[in-house]
């Protein structure tokens, strides 16, 4: 498994998880397609915002590596904001590339994509 050196382990001033620390035993979690519900908590979509700056600050429009990212947090996004980058997919696998789905996901989290997110000093 992969480590992204670099990418934020989670959410600044929160409990929500970004990364892992090492690979699961059994295996990697299945990348799963969660639903994304209106009424979710506003802290809810400051870490799904956070995360995708996160994302598009670290690895831009160019496929990359699941690796030590965290399954849950990447189920918020997979499947719209970020798409299987290769055919086939394996989402079991750590090795599996993802890819942003840069339209989508500027329609999504306008904010982590404006330059006044929590990573370019700004504040979530």
């Amino acid at each position: 498994m992969i480590k992204h050196r670099g990418f934020p382990g989670r959410l600044p001033g929160s409990d929500y998880q970004f990364t892992i620390r090492r690979e699961n035993k059994a295996g990697a979690t299945p990348l799963i397609r969660r639903e994304r519900h209106a009424d979710r908590r506003p802290a809810d979509r400051r870490a799904d915002a956070g995360f995708m700056e996160a994302l598009w600050l670290y690895f831009g429009p160019e496929p990359f590596e699941r690796g030590n990212l965290d399954a849950g947090r990447l189920s918020w996004v997979f499947g719209r904001e970020v798409v299987a980058a290769e055919e086939p997919f394996d989402p079991k696998s750590y090795d599996a590339l993802l890819q942003i789905d840069e339209g989508r996901a500027r329609a999504s989290f306008p904010e982590a994509f404006d330059g006044r997110g929590i990573w370019e000093g700004g504040s979530a």
